[in-house]
């Protein structure tokens, strides 16, 4: 499966099977972990085999079960921080979407469990990622027109920006908020920027779509303002 399917194959799921993860796929994703880690200044880790951290009679939007593997999004705080544990945080989601395996993002509703990850001085866990093999593959969210995601000069826009804005509007965003806005200027200079939000996340959701963009339209074609 390449990326531009797992996009397009990923939704998020709130009920896991009990099945393992096997062994093979456990170190693919804790080899990419490290990459992640050692180019983005983070300290995401994968926890797996513990049930605890979505125990059930928890309050929460959505409910979960049978989830007891999931990254820890830990890392310093801060925007830029934030933005890039939606960036790398998705570019695992999609690998174990590859991979055979389903995930969610999870903001608030679950529970820190003690000796399952550890933090270093400054850093907090700003989210997790369940993973697993899902009871189904998720569904997809009504999609809003890809023109309420970008301006751009002029009354069309070149093949690759498009593919991008579609993309980023298949990307998962807290609550489905989708609080962001993409600019095309000139020929090939582009720039995203968040939206307000009562939920919040949105330089996270930021980090998720700039990702998902880069994929589809294809880093060549294109420079980040």
């Amino acid at each position: 499966m390449e990326l531009i399917d797992a996009i397009r194959a990923r939704h998020s799921v709130r009920k896991y099977s009990d099945k393992a993860i096997e062994p093979k796929i456990v170190e693919t994703l804790r080899w990419s972990i490290d990459e992640c880690n050692s180019l983005a200044g983070l300290h995401i880790q994968l926890v797996t085999d513990e049930p605890k951290a979505f125990a059930s009679g928890l309050l929460k939007y959505g409910a979960f079960s049978g989830v007891k593997n999931y990254l820890v999004m830990a890392a310093p705080s801060g925007a830029a921080f934030e933005e890039k544990v939606g960036y790398y945080g998705e570019r695992l989601v999609l690998l174990a979407q590859t991979l055979g395996l389903n995930s969610c993002w999870v903001g608030l509703t679950y529970k820190k469990i003690q000796g399952a990850f550890s933090l270093e001085d400054g850093e907090i866990v700003h989210c997790v990622i369940a993973l697993g093999y899902g009871l189904t593959s998720g569904v997809q969210h009504p999609l809003k027109d890809i023109k309420n995601f970008y301006e751009a000069p002029g009354d069309t826009v070149p093949a690759w920006f498009e593919r991008g804005i579609q993309a980023a509007v298949l990307a998962p965003t807290a609550i489905n908020q989708q609080k962001f806005k993409f600019s095309l200027k000139g020929r090939n200079t582009v720039s995203v920027k968040t939206l307000f939000s009562m939920a919040g996340y949105t330089n996270i959701d930021l980090g998720i779509v700039k990702y998902h963009f880069e994929i589809a339209a294809d880093k060549e074609n294109f420079t980040w303002e």
